[in-house]
């Protein structure tokens, strides 16, 4: 995995041995994204649709996602939504003027392996938004490693068509 920080923009990298189709399913079909990367989702795969996560089951009002929109989907090549960062980014980030936006792009390296580029743009430059970065550098570097591991591991629906 590689990545990259600087003042406005996070990049991360990662080659999952997989077909672009498993990964891009991942990303776009609700079970499936809860099973790697929030345990309670709405996700509506077309642009101007929900792309809300819940870190904490059951809870509705913090550590989420809520009110975050697909603006971008080319199927099996990119995918871009809004995004909030966790509750202590709130006064930072999280107001529906400030949203950043993370863009997910997907490449078939061949009919068995996948790179997906993870770039979170919209952190402002000043020192008020370090802390900021610096946690979403390290739960980005996480968020992919858990789906690596998780279509990888070839069980439960991240291992087949749907």
């Amino acid at each position: 995995m590689t990545s990259i920080a600087n003042d406005k923009a996070i990049m991360k990298e990662v080659t999952i041995n997989a077909p672009i189709s498993l990964v891009w399913h991942a990303w776009t079909i609700p079970e499936r994204v809860s099973e790697w990367f929030a345990p309670e989702t709405e996700i509506e795969a077309k642009v101007g649709g929900a792309y809300e996560l819940y870190f904490v089951p059951g809870n509705k009002t913090g550590m989420n996602t809520k009110g975050c929109k697909i603006t971008k989907l080319t199927w099996e090549n990119e995918l871009q939504f809004t995004w909030k960062g966790p509750d202590q980014f709130d006064t930072l980030m999280n107001h529906e003027t400030k949203l950043t936006t993370v863009n997910v792009s997907f490449t078939s390296i061949n009919e068995d392996s996948t790179k997906v580029i993870i770039k979170h743009l919209g952190f402002q430059d000043n020192d008020d938004w370090g802390e900021a970065i610096n946690w979403h550098e390290m739960a980005w570097s996480s968020v992919l490693n858990s789906l690596k591991s998780a279509i990888e591991k070839g069980e439960g629906n991240l291992c087949c068509q749907p």
